[in-house]
């Protein structure tokens, strides 16, 4: 293995361990804060009430998205970004969607080479359904700090 795939999967270790720490793994269907089917570890394609899943399926689909997440922070700027922001990033398009993190001011900001005012961003990301969520809060404090660490 090449030093450029290490340190790739290196990468999606990191960002699968901090999406993991926040998201929560359940291996039957609930219903998420904002009342959409969930299922492992945030994972909503396709998901209805009553599914189950192995804790093996779980992380395939963990691993899956988390690949998705960065592929979409990576293919976002036209310049390579420090690991820490890239990991912080994708856990954050992991939980807010693609949709979400192309029309943010977080990304504006990012593609002006502004990564500080893009990770200071993250702290607006706290509300689901309309309500600010403690749970979020925490999670967008660890995604900023992380964010912001390579920049220092």
């Amino acid at each position: 293995m090449d030093l450029k795939t290490k340190l790739g999967a290196g990468v999606v270790s990191a960002a699968i361990a901090l999406v993991a720490a926040w998201e929560g793994r359940s291996l039957i269907a609930y219903v998420d804060p904002v009342g959409i089917p969930t299922i492992c570890d945030g994972y909503t394609q396709g998901v209805k009430l009553g599914d189950m899943v192995s804790p093996q399926r779980c992380d395939a689909l963990t691993e899956q998205e988390v690949r998705r997440a960065l592929s979409v922070v990576d293919r976002s700027v036209s310049y390579p970004l420090p690991d820490e922001v890239r990991v912080a990033l994708s856990s954050f398009v992991y939980n807010v969607g693609a949709g979400a993190y192309a029309n943010s001011t977080l990304l504006r900001k990012l593609r002006v080479r502004d990564i500080a005012g893009a990770c200071q961003e993250l702290d607006r990301w706290v509300y689901a359904g309309g309500r600010k969520l403690r749970g979020l809060e925490r999670r967008r404090q660890a995604e900023r700090q992380l964010c912001l660490s390579s920049l220092h």
